[in-house]
C-alpha cells in the first residue's frame, strides 16, 4: 500500500513542523542522521546507540521511521580511490543497524563532489511565493570542481564495486537501497560525470547486481525530465519491484533549463501517476519533495518550508484516496 510521508529532519523536532505534519495525518517518517551537537564522545551517526535514539524520538513523537535519507561520506568511493573500503565498511554499519531496528530502506545516491544544484532558489511563482530552477547557460563558465574532473567510467567502476561489497548486508540485514537519481539529471556539471540520468542508466544499475535489496527511489521531478511518459516508466520499474521509495514532485522544462512548480501546477498528470501506482502494486512510502517556499516563513531551506509542505500533504492525499478508495 502506499503511504505517505515526510522528510522529518532530527534537529527541527523542536519546530511547529512535526507536530504540524502529524496533525496533516503522517505517521511514516523519512528520517537524517543526528548533528554532531546530538552526538556523544566517539560516536558517529550511523552508530547503533544513535541510531537507536533517533528512532525512539520519532516514535515519542507518533511517528515510524521507515526510510534513512543521509549518508555517510563516501566521496572516496564514488571517485575509487584509496580509503573508499573504510567509507564502505561505515555503509555497512548503517545497514547493519537499520537492520537491528527495522529500518527497511536506505536512499542514496551517486552524485560526486556536491549534490542537488540549482541556479536560483528565489524564482517567482504564484502568489508571491517562490521555486527553484536550473539554467546550465548559467553554468557555462563554471569552473571544475576542487577535485578534478570524473569520468563517467570511473562511477560505473566504483559503482559496480560499491554493490557488491554492500548488498550482502542489505540482504542480511533486510534492507532495500534505493538509488536517488542525478539531479539535475544531466552529465557532465563542472567535468563531473553523471550517470544516474536516464531511463538506461537505472536499467544498467539494476543489471550490475541481481540483488533484490538493489532497487531504485523514483523521484518524478527528475524522471520528468528523463521520459515524457512518467506512467510507462512507473510501470517499467514496478513491474520488476524496484521501486522502493517515491518522492513526489513536478518541473516544467528541460533537463538543462526547468523550473520547479506547485505540486497542483506542473506539466505532469499526477491522476495518471497515482493510477500507475496502484497499477504496480506500489508498497512503500511517497514523499513531498522541493515545495514552494511560502510568505511568511523565513530561515527555510529552499525546497522544504513547513507551509509547503502542508499544502503538497493535502493535495498528495486527495490523489491517494482518489486512486486507491
Amino acid at each position: 500500500m502506499l503511504e505517505l510521508g515526510e522528510m522529518l529532519q532530527p534537529h527541527l523536532a523542536g519546530t511547529s513542523l512535526w507536530p504540524l505534519m502529524r496533525q496533516a495525518g503522517i505517521v511514516r517518517a523519512v528520517g537524517t542522521f543526528y548533528q554532531p551537537d546530538r552526538l556523544e564522545y566517539g560516536e558517529q551517526p550511523w552508530d547503533f546507540l544513535p541510531m537507536l535514539r533517533l528512532k525512539q524520538q520519532y516514535n515519542d513523537n507518533g511517528f515510524q521511521l521507515d526510510v534513512i535519507e543521509d549518508r555517510p561520506p563516501m566521496e572516496l568511493t564514488k571517485r575509487g580511490l584509496p580509503g573508499r573500503d573504510e567509507e564502505i565498511d561505515h555503509v555497512i554499519t548503517l545497514i547493519e543497524n537499520m537492520g537491528r531496528l527495522e529500518v527497511p530502506v536506505w536512499c542514496y545516491a551517486w552524485m560526486a563532489d556536491f549534490g542537488w544544484l540549482r541556479t536560483s532558489t528565489t524564482i517567482p511563482a504564484r502568489g508571491g511565493s517562490t521555486v527553484s530552477g536550473f539554467n546550465l547557460d548559467l553554468m557555462r563558465d563554471a569552473p571544475p570542481t576542487p577535485q578534478g574532473s570524473l569520468s563517467e567510467e570511473t562511477l560505473w567502476s566504483s559503482l559496480k564495486y560499491f554493490l557488491d561489497c554492500v548488498l550482502p548486508a542489505a540482504e542480511r540485514a533486510g534492507v532495500t537501497l534505493a538509488m536517488h537519481p542525478d539531479d539535475p539529471p544531466r552529465s557532465p556539471i563542472r567535468a563531473v560525470g553523471r550517470i544516474m540520468s536516464s531511463i538506461e542508466g537505472f536499467d544498467r544499475l539494476l543489471s550490475l547486481n541481481p540483488s533484490a535489496r538493489n532497487a531504485i527511489t523514483f523521484c518524478q521531478g527528475n524522471f520528468r525530465l528523463m521520459t515524457d511518459d512518467l506512467p510507462a516508466a512507473i510501470h517499467h520499474f514496478g513491474r520488476q519491484g524496484k521501486i522502493a521509495f517515491v518522492h513526489m514532485r513536478d518541473v516544467a522544462g528541460t533537463r538543462d533549463n526547468f523550473v520547479e512548480t506547485w505540486h497542483d501546477a506542473g506539466p505532469t498528470d499526477m491522476v495518471a501517476c497515482f493510477n500507475a501506482y496502484r497499477e504496480i502494486g506500489f508498497d512503500g512510502v511517497m514523499r513531498s519533495d522541493h515545495v514552494p517556499s511560502l510568505i511568511g516563513e523565513e530561515d527555510l531551506i529552499a525546497g522544504y518550508g513547513t507551509l509547503g509542505r502542508l499544502f503538497a500533504v493535502g493535495y498528495l492525499r486527495g490523489l491517494q484516496q482518489a486512486a486507491f478508495h
